[in-house]
């Protein structure tokens, strides 16, 4: 929400618009976004291994993530275009699933929770995709924006997170 309570992305004759960011500064902006995918133990253990039938699930997951991240303004209808300066993705195998990462960076007038977040859901989704076959019993889930930095909301750091 905006100050004042009223909703960023509603004109006041209530319809769906985009902000016009044009009037606010560019400044450096940064977000991070975390989920996961918990996987029966001996498919992520194939994962793990690089030997599931449709190759790397992992590399192909993190590039599936940039990819996704680069193109959140084609997915989700209000977010404005923007030029990610970084997105840096990760996959890291624990005892259950699969924790996931990205830190999204940009220089302008409006943030990059959308594109971390797209990136993240993206990757696990793409897991879930390449092992199905494997296991249907995967949970895709705790998507959650971690923290952010830069604009006029200045940093934000996830209660319970430390980044």
């Amino acid at each position: 929400m905006q100050a004042g309570g009223s909703l960023t992305h509603l004109d006041a004759a209530g319809n769906a618009v985009m902000v016009d960011v044009s009037a606010k500064p560019d400044t450096e902006r940064t977000a991070m976004a975390r989920g996961r995918i918990d996987i029966l133990p001996e498919v992520l253990q194939l994962i793990v291994n690089g030997d599931t039938p449709k190759g790397d699930v992992i590399a192909v997951a993190r590039i599936a993530g940039l990819m996704a991240g680069k193109k959140t303004s084609d997915l989700i209808p209000l977010c404005h275009p923007i030029f990610l300066t970084s997105l840096k993705v990760s996959l890291e195998p624990d005892d259950a699933g699969i924790e996931i990462k990205a830190v999204a960076k940009t220089t302008g007038p409006t943030g990059v929770e959308m594109e971390a977040l797209t990136a993240v859901t993206v990757c696990a989704l793409t897991v879930y995709d390449m092992c199905k076959a494997l296991d249907r019993t995967m949970r895709i889930g705790d998507i959650r924006l971690v923290q952010k930095s830069g604009g006029r909301s200045g940093f934000f750091v996830a209660p319970g997170e430390s980044g």
